[in-house]
């Protein structure tokens, strides 16, 4: 039968965070731990890290969910925005799963975020159109149509008129840290971010989570975009851990064969 508990770790490119998570409330059940990303971050090195903040957690479990800053298929990296370059075609879960001896399931960090957010969350019963954008180092993206998601979309990847550069270059957490830009400035460029993906995809509503939604009493009143309700992420930068335990747990029952 599968565990109650599972372990569910969020990759990102400065931190790495994990915690042991009760599947069925969505809540942290042990420590929320966090890690430095290495630097430089690559597969090898990560993957020491990894298995650092596994024993250092104690997890007694068999089965890790991992969220990861990537295109992922079938466990491997497609893409590598904030990580090193060395990700692209390495087999995240055989990688991590040797480090640590357990079975590990990957899939994209923001995909596992938005699961999280509409199983427990702001997006939770909801049946039309949901966009969740993770802000953080980057610009992750989850689109969800009836509560279906729809996987490895990237939408901090596309550049705007005028620009040559990704839109998450300038207008990511991590762009207003480098640049330092004060929350006005910067929500100046995030409402043209919210106009373009508002055009393109038509959202019912536009839920705001990463490391970045924790910070949303400081930009809130200066975004003008008002087409789609925009509102921050309930579970905040704790949906990629959740999410990511929540992926262990579906992975084992459908390896299972279970219907629990």
């Amino acid at each position: 039968m599968p565990q109650k508990e599972y372990l569910g770790i969020d990759i990102g490119a400065s931190g790495i965070k994990g915690a042991v998570v009760n599947i069925k409330k969505g809540t942290l059940t042990s420590e929320r731990l966090r890690l430095a990303t290495p630097s430089p971050s690559t597969p090898n090195e990560v993957a020491k890290v990894f298995a650092q903040l596994v024993k250092e957690l104690k997890y007694k479990g068999k089965v890790i969910g991992v969220g990861f800053p990537s295109v992922v298929k079938k466990g491997v990296a497609r893409t590598a925005a904030n990580i090193h370059k060395d990700w692209i075609g390495t087999n995240i879960e055989k990688l991590f799963s040797k480090a640590t001896g357990c079975e590990v399931f990957v899939r994209n960090d923001a995909d596992v975020a938005g699961i999280a957010e509409m199983n427990y969350g702001a997006g939770a019963n909801r049946k039309d159109t949901v966009l969740i954008v993770t802000i953080g180092s980057g610009l992750g993206s989850a689109l969800f149509r009836n509560g279906h998601l729809i996987p490895n979309t990237e939408f901090g990847h596309f550049y705007l008129k005028g620009h040559n550069k990704v839109v998450e270059q300038f207008t990511s957490d991590g762009a207003r840290k480098r640049q330092d830009l004060s929350w006005k400035e910067w929500a100046s460029r995030f409402d043209r971010y919210l106009e373009t993906v508002a055009l393109l995809l038509s959202p019912d509503l536009i839920i705001l989570g990463g490391g970045g939604s924790k910070k949303f009493d400081k930009f809130e009143s200066y975004l003008s975009f008002k087409a789609v309700p925009i509102i921050p992420a309930e579970l905040l930068n704790n949906a990629g851990i959740i999410g990511a335990a929540g992926y262990a747990y579906q992975m084992e029952k459908a390896v299972l064969n279970l219907d629990v």
